[in-house]
């Protein structure tokens, strides 16, 4: 089934509108470069269309009612919206899911240290990345670090024009015979993707050991002193992660791209929670759920594995009609969702590594995966034909361009989402998202069409699927 290339379906007032839609996108990427950063923005503009924190119902014995909007944090990393619909919760909510880590590499507890006078951060990457794609490029430091009395404080290091930047060094090609004989897995070590953070010694001085005088780890040490009152202690309670430096940028002659660090998942995220905060009053309820740890297994208390959202309809239950685990259950076997995450876009560089008539391409719309899993559907959810059928009528009503895609051929590709979790409790699933180009890489690539598509069709499942 050949699908129309979404570009061609527009008009001026679609092309405002996406342009539109695109601007602000790329404006979220290039302040939110960690889960704390897009929890802290999401919430600020969650705020502004009226959503209150659920802990002041809970907290005031105020009960909910219909057209309450309310949201939920756990740990500043993994957040759920509410609008409350006029039907009864148990009849189940409509819910967007995504998530908003992102592969990176991550700063380890004990990091910094010096050699050859070369002062350096010891790291750990996180999530499915290429690590030769990570050297020698301009890298940024986001994060906190958490002193002893709780106090935080926030480090952003090389976005501004003013910040210094960091780079992963490599080897040159000079002296790289024996490198590159290596399968390119290992060619760079993930133990040699230490951060270099500086190269000029102290100056004296006399409140220093003798052993640490004219050392560059002293200098570093108290730069950080002087810049966030941090001794070298304290990297055991901060949490620092090194992401690519640099804004979101348009991308191709035609500007019909965009380049950007991150848009594994924080496309499908931004566009979930963008038609959540427009959809206002709602029969049945609306939910937008964002979730941390999806790179590395859902695990942890912030990832979908958790309780924490099982939890938080729990709350919701007793606030709208008083304490029911039966009640909770039925709203939640009774939900149905859109478990957003990004598809490979078809790639004509790598065609070997696509079915053609299976994959997703740019400029195609929102893409619909029936199936996850690997080899065989294994670890996959499996959405049935019921449901597709009725998303595919609530696309039609909505306008929106929208294909049909698998990950990779049969015996080459696979990969998951958090869809397989949340059918767990026995509502309807499936998978969609946007078509990424150079997916997991420190720069991803998507169309502006698709995510205008994907906005649209986030907004049509919330106002008309039921």
């Amino acid at each position: 089934m050949e699908r129309k290339n979404a570009w061609t379906t527009y008009d001026d007032e679609d092309l405002e509108k996406l342009e539109l839609t695109s601007e602000s996108y790329k404006d979220f990427l290039t302040k939110c470069k960690t889960e704390r950063e897009c929890i802290q923005y999401i919430v600020g503009q969650s705020k502004e269309k009226g959503y209150k924190d659920i802990r002041e119902y809970i907290d005031g014995g105020i009960p909910l009612a219909a057209g309450d909007k309310v949201y939920a944090v756990c740990m500043n990393k993994m957040i759920a919206l509410f609008n409350i619909g006029t039907e009864p919760l148990s009849n189940g909510m409509n819910i967007l899911g995504a998530h908003i880590d992102s592969p990176r590499i991550d700063v380890k507890q004990n990091p910094l240290y010096e050699s050859a006078e070369l002062a350096y951060l010891d790291t750990h990457y996180y999530g499915g990345i290429k690590k030769y794609q990570w050297v020698t490029l301009p890298l940024a430091l986001h994060g906190v670090v958490v002193k002893k009395d709780g106090t935080v404080k926030e480090v952003s290091i090389g976005e501004r024009d003013s910040d210094p930047v960091f780079v992963i060094t490599d080897l040159l090609i000079h002296l790289s015979g024996k490198q590159l004989e290596k399968k390119a897995n290992v060619v760079v070590e993930g133990e040699n993707l230490d951060l270099l953070f500086g190269s000029r010694p102290i100056e004296e001085d006399e409140t220093l050991d003798e052993k640490e005088k004219k050392t560059v780890k002293a200098n570093v040490l108290k730069i950080l002193k002087d810049y966030y009152e941090m001794e070298e202690e304290d990297f055991m309670s901060a949490e620092l992660e090194i992401v690519p430096a640099g804004k979101a940028r348009d991308c191709g002659i035609d500007r019909s791209m965009i380049l950007s660090y991150g848009q594994d998942d924080r496309v499908c995220a931004y566009t979930s929670l963008l038609a959540m905060l427009e959809c206002d009053k709602v029969s049945r309820t609306s939910c937008c759920l964002l979730v941390d740890k999806e790179e590395i297994g859902s695990v942890g208390a912030t990832g979908m594995h958790s309780r924490f959202f099982e939890n938080t309809v729990a709350e919701i239950v007793a606030l709208l009609e008083g304490e029911s685990e039966l009640k909770v259950r039925r709203t939640l076997q009774n939900s149905t969702m859109l478990s957003s995450d990004v598809n490979a876009a078809y790639d004509p560089l790598y065609a070997d590594a696509f079915e053609k008539r299976s994959a997703s391409y740019l400029g195609k719309g929102l893409v619909y995966s029936k199936f996850t899993g690997s080899r065989g559907k294994s670890g996959s959810n499996d959405a049935n034909a019921e449901y597709i059928g009725k998303l595919r009528d609530v696309m039609e009503k909505g306008e929106v361009n929208y294909q049909f895609a698998e990950l990779g051929k049969v015996d080459i590709g696979g990969g998951g989402t958090i869809a397989y979790i949340m059918a767990n409790y026995g509502m309807q699933v499936i998978d969609s998202g946007v078509a990424v180009m150079s997916m997991h890489a420190p720069w991803e690539l998507t169309s502006k069409a698709d995510v205008y598509e994907a906005y649209k069709g986030y907004v049509a499942f919330l106002k008309y699927m039921n």
